[in-house]
């Protein structure tokens, strides 16, 4: 038995979702915009940490840098910036026509300055391997808070506001959950056709026996780093809408915000099945779910109970919601599985 959906029919009924989502419960709309950012963590850290096997802890990075290049974006070209300082950012909102065109041009800024730091700092950074490179990209991602803390440039520790939402756009919820649909919807597609290719399979054999790998004459480093612009293209983007959705940027909790979206994106690959095309999806998807509950459910009590989920998805799903699926249907999935065949010998007996 396979799976009873092809892959229209599945993106049909995903699409019917998206839409009806929002239509359902308007009340809810900065919730599913939330989801949406989740999901694109969730991929974003599966290029590096599942499909090539480096875990990392600093893809954070990238989401931090792209949500103060779009707030400053926005800022510089609509704005004066010391009286934008002076009124702490509470400046008539712009034009729903310039709000939009800002960032555009901001999105744009982000991505491509998130893949130009990926290329420079990569090349050095994922020469590492193990825990030597997951205790790097760590410290990066700590060490970039503490730097933009004192910046002011983009508000140092006090924060950057940023522009006024306009009212001309309707629910910002519902904006910024288009945005961030849309969004999710490009990596998905795109990561499948890379990982169908040559590069899902030279990242498949890094992470399987880099150094067979490079005996072979892959170059190992260069694949590990343009999966990192990758991931840095799509994280710039989604941080620098992150910024917009919030409207106000901390250094250490919400741009370089390491001990929340810096973990949860791995504990969500994790959870779906890292190395899969869906298990980012999925994972993502029970995670956001679950952490909504327990602060609607347990307030006072939701940090321990989400530090109890985490422990037992480390423990109990090591290969993830997919990876169990495909060890017990694989047949689901479309593998093939070898079925016992008794073949005679040339003595005439059997083996």
């Amino acid at each position: 038995m396979k799976w009873p959906l092809d892959d229209k029919t599945l993106y049909g009924i995903i699409l019917l979702v998206l839409v009806a989502l929002p239509l359902m419960a308007p009340t809810y709309h900065i919730q599913m915009a939330y989801l949406g950012v989740m999901i694109l963590l969730s991929m974003t850290w599966d290029v590096q940490g599942g499909q090539a096997g480096y875990n990392s802890f600093g893809n954070i990075f990238f989401f931090g840098i792209g949500m103060y290049t779009t707030a400053v974006v926005q800022r510089s070209m609509f704005f004066d910036f010391d009286e934008y300082e002076k009124t702490a950012g509470s400046l008539d909102a712009i034009s729903s026509s310039d709000y939009v065109i800002s960032l555009g041009v901001g999105f744009g800024a982000s991505g491509i300055l998130c893949v130009l730091v990926a290329l420079v700092i990569g090349s050095a950074v994922l020469g590492l391997r193990g825990h030597y490179f997951a205790i790097c990209t760590l410290g990066l991602a700590i060490g970039a808070g503490e730097i933009a803390g004192g910046i002011d440039y983009i508000g140092a520790g006090s924060g950057m506001v940023t522009p006024v939402f306009p009212d001309g756009l309707g629910s910002k919820g519902q904006f910024f959950y288009i945005i961030f649909m849309v969004l999710a919807t490009v990596c998905h597609f795109t990561l499948k056709w890379l990982y169908g290719g040559r590069f899902g399979l030279a990242l498949n054999a890094i992470r399987d026996d880099e150094d067979k790998a490079e005996a072979m004459g892959l170059h190992t480093t260069r694949y590990k780093v343009m999966g990192w612009m990758l991931s840095a293209f799509f994280l710039g983007i989604t941080g620098g809408a992150m910024g917009n959705l919030i409207g106000f940027i901390d250094p250490v909790d919400t741009a370089f915000a390491g001990a929340t979206f810096g973990v949860w994106m791995v504990l969500m690959a994790i959870l779906g099945g890292k190395g899969t095309i869906w298990g980012p999806v999925i994972g993502a998807i029970i995670f956001h779910v679950a952490q909504e509950l327990l602060w609607a459910h347990l307030f006072g009590w939701q940090r321990v109970a989400l530090g109890a989920m985490i422990v037992g998805i480390v423990v109990f799903f090591p290969q993830g919601i997919m990876g169990y699926i495909r060890a017990q249907w694989p047949h689901l999935l479309g593998h093939k599985v070898d079925e016992a065949m008794t073949i005679e010998d040339s003595k005439g007996g059997t083996t």
